[in-house]
Order: C-alpha cells, then sequence, then structure tokens
C-alpha cells in the first residue's frame, strides 16, 4: 500500500509522524476543503470532513474553521448535513453513486445551484470538532481566537439546525434514538444491517460500474456485490419516497435505531452546549440542547441487553432488537456523561477478549466486529478491522468520563499502530495490514490530534 513515501516503524519519533500526517491533509487539500482520501474519496465527505478539522486545528486552526464553513454551505434546507458534498471538477466517473444517480433534486429541501450532495447524512461529529477547533483556538489566543469566534458565530445555527433534524426528523417518536436509513450513514457494511438487508426484496436496480474496487488491492477488503445491490435499491426507494423523512418513516423497509449515531449525537450536543456558552446563544437553545442530550442517553439505557450488557441498535421494521457484537455495544463510552454503572459493563465488555482484550489481535484497539463472533472477517471494512477514527472517538469518551489510565493506554496503542500501519483508512487487528485506501485524511487527523493530547 502507498504510504506517501515515509519510512513507517516503531522507530519513527512523534516529530516525523506529524510532519507526515500533516503533508497528507496538504496533499488532500482541495482550498478550503480536504478530500477524504487522493483516489478511493475524492468528494468531501461529512463526518470525514469534522475528523480533518481536528487535525487541521493543530496545523492551522482557521483553515479547521473553513473545513466546517464549507462543509456547511452545501447544508439542505431542513437541517441535514448531507454524506456527500461532490466536487464539480472530479467527473462523474469519479465515484460512484455520482449526483445524477442521487437525483437530489427531487428534494424541495435540497441545495439546489448551491452544491450537488448525496441524500444521505452520516454521524454527527461536527460539534465534537469545533469544540476541539474552539480549545486549540483558546490556547493560542489573539487573532487566530478572533477569527475563530467570529466564524463560530455564523456556524452556531447551522450546527443548532442539524441536532435538531436528527432529533426530531429522525427521531419523531421522541424515544431519543436516531433512525438510520442506510449502511451508507456511516458503518456500510457492517453485520449490524445484514439481516435487515436480507430480508429486502430487490427491485430492478439500474446497471452501474462501480469504482471503489479498482482503488484497493483486492476486492475482499470491500462490500460484496450482493450488498452493493441492496444498497442501491435502498437508493432507489429514497429517490421515490423524493427523500421526504415522514415518506420514509411510513414506507420504507431499512429503519434502524441506531445505538453508535446516537451516542455520537450525544455528546456532539455535549459540545455544541459548550459552543453555545461561547458565542451567547439564548437559554431557550441551550435548554433544547440539553434536552436533546439527556434524551438520548435516557434512548441507549433503554438498549441495554440485561444478559450481555451490550447495547444494540432497535429493528423498526420488527421491533426487535439487532444482536450483533460490534464495537456500537460499547457506545456508553463514547460520552462522559452516561451513568457511571453502565459505563463500567461497558468498559469490561471493552477489554474483554471479545474486543480489544483478544490474545490475538496486534494492538489492543477496538475492532469493528468482535473477533469471536461468526462473521467476524479482519480484511472487510467493517466485518473485522480497526478504524484509527472509531478508537478516537472511544478515546475521547473515556478521557472525558475519568477513565484516563485506559484513555491513555489506547492513544499509546494507536499512535503505535499508525507508526506501523501509516494513514490508512482500516487495518487488520491481527496482522496490522494496512487495509482500504492509503493517505487516507482523517486518520492523518486523529494521529496529529493524539500527538497533541
Amino acid at each position: 500500500m502507498e504510504r506517501h513515501g515515509a519510512a513507517y516503524g516503531a522507530a519513527l519519533t512523534d516529530t516525523a509522524l506529524a510532519e507526515h500526517a500533516a503533508d497528507v491533509l496538504r496533499m488532500n487539500d482541495m482550498g478550503g476543503w480536504t478530500k477524504a482520501a487522493p483516489l478511493l474519496y475524492p468528494h468531501q465527505w461529512s463526518w470525514d470532513s469534522a475528523f480533518v478539522a481536528i487535525g487541521w486545528a493543530q496545523v492551522d486552526v482557521c483553515r479547521a474553521m473553513t473545513e466546517q464553513q464549507r462543509l456547511f454551505e452545501a447544508q439542505w434546507r431542513n437541517g441535514m448535513v448531507p454524506q456527500i458534498v461532490f466536487n464539480p471538477d472530479a467527473g462523474p466517473e469519479s465515484y460512484f453513486p455520482d449526483p445524477a444517480r442521487w437525483a437530489c433534486e427531487l428534494s424541495p429541501e435540497a441545495p439546489i445551484g448551491i452544491a450537488e450532495t448525496s441524500g444521505l447524512c452520516q454521524p454527527p461529529v461536527h460539534a465534537i470538532a469545533v469544540r476541539r477547533i474552539l480549545e486549540v483556538a483558546r490556547e493560542l489566543g489573539g487573532a487566530e481566537l478572533a477569527d475563530v469566534r467570529a466564524q463560530l458565530v455564523d456556524l452556531f445555527p447551522k450546527l443548532l439546525a442539524w441536532h435538531r433534524y436528527l432529533a426530531e426528523n429522525r427521531d419523531p417518536d421522541g424515544t431519543g434514538l436516531v433512525t438510520t436509513y442506510h449502511p451508507w450513514e456511516g458503518i456500510d457494511n457492517s453485520p449490524r444491517w445484514d439481516a435487515v438487508l436480507a430480508r429486502l426484496e430487490v427491485g430492478a436496480v439500474p446497471p452501474y460500474t462501480r469504482r471503489d474496487v479498482q482503488h484497493v488491492a483486492d476486492a475482499g477488503q470491500r462490500p460484496t456485490n450482493e450488498h452493493y445491490d441492496r444498497f442501491l435499491w435502498l437508493l432507489e426507494l429514497l429517490k421515490r419516497h423524493r427523500y421526504d423523512d415522514v415518506e420514509i418513516h411510513l414506507h420504507y423497509p431499512f429503519l434502524v435505531k441506531d445505538v453508535f449515531l446516537t451516542a455520537v449525537l450525544v455528546t456532539a450536543n455535549t459540545a455544541l452546549r459548550e459552543i453555545a456558552e461561547f458565542v451567547g446563544a439564548s437559554d431557550e437553545d441551550k435548554a433544547l440542547i440539553d434536552l436533546w442530550r439527556d434524551r438520548g442517553r435516557k434512548g441507549i439505557a433503554s438498549t441495554v441487553d440485561a444478559s450481555s450488557g451490550m447495547t444494540y441498535d432497535l429493528d423498526m421494521t420488527t421491533g426487535a432488537p439487532i444482536e450483533t457484537a460490534t464495537f456500537a455495544g460499547m457506545s456508553p463510552l463514547i460520552d462522559g456523561g452516561f451513568d457511571a454503572g453502565q459505563r463500567a459493563t461497558s468498559l469490561a465488555l471493552f477489554d474483554s477478549p471479545a474486543f480489544a482484550g483478544h490474545p490475538d489481535l496486534r494492538w489492543r484497539m477496538l475492532p469493528s466486529t468482535s473477533p469471536e463472533s461468526e462473521v467476524f472477517d479482519p480484511r472487510n471494512y467493517w466485518r473485522g478491522p480497526v478504524w484509527p477514527i472509531v478508537n478516537w472517538l472511544y478515546w475521547q469518551g473515556l478521557r472525558d468520563g475519568g477513565d484516563v489510565e485506559r484513555a491513555e493506554e489506547l492513544r499509546t496503542v494507536s499512535l503505535d499502530a499508525l507508526r506501523t500501519v501509516g494513514f490508512a483508512e482500516y487495518f487488520d487487528p491481527m496482522t496490522g495490514e494496512p487495509l482500504g485506501s492509503a493517505m487516507q485524511s482523517w486518520t492523518a487527523a486523529v494521529a496529529l490530534d493524539w500527538l497533541a493530547s
């Protein structure tokens, strides 16, 4: 795998690793926004962009804010931040599905004339990123802090609208749990979705050519064609419903209450509450953020399985929990404010042989699927590999929740791993082989933040 010319290895110093990480961001910089990766991902992805901003904060704090400002220019009228903002210079052959396949002009909420986007969203890491940018700006003071303050006054209402969309449009019944519509809303081919996808009655999917398998060493690292047919059939159904949330909740076959996405929203609301104080938001806005955060925590608490201690997604069609052993089962660790007893249970699971304590792991990090699961595949996307960005979220949650020693251990082993694998998209948890796309922006970004911490 290409590693940007760097001589990776255990002897690589922190300074050299930081320089290589900053080089990756600069190489993928498109002048105000950052490609997720040079070849496989030539556009701006939503949660990639948030992590990228966290990395840019350690290089140029004003550039970090610009990253988020540019993303939110493509925000939909209903508040949704789209999964992809397409690069108009990349061309339709650069990535599939392209804007024509998404046909977002079907929705009156889409930013027509402003940007071409996808019609889905991704986990709301953005307020978490902005809080980190603010922390760095406060340390710097002076002109940098003044610039960030000015941009935050403009960005705060957009962040609030984004969280409102998730809290209301994606949870119309007020359960506290966010509904995901598609595997592409973050954790693409996770076994969490297998049962829901398996019962789909797939109709006629228009012909397509996959671009993703052309940029990896072998197709076994990516979702199968069978999964892709299902992904694209769901897209056809979303277009039939004109991306209307009310219609989707009434008639659409893939509706899952997502504990991981919800946990990210909870900690994002914690971050947004701090931002609200900084920009002088109204008491009404601050109370609303508190309501969303507390309701999310209660929602996740309602998903805890009594026998395993795992938090499980809820299949809204059947009303049954999706009992699959993935990293999402420890979601209470992502936010420091969850119940201490549940956090202790989740940490024990995190460090058990089912996850980060498995004796065959190369590094004591969290794999995407339990190595003890029958569906574990160490090389296939979200079905086993380690993702540094997921471990960053859990590191932050461990630290903020008071598990400082375990957080520091996770940071240390994560940096050791990146010295070896480089800035790969993900890697084999057993062998450490780098997988997916090389020179991944968000992997470089979390490396920079870990080094600064």
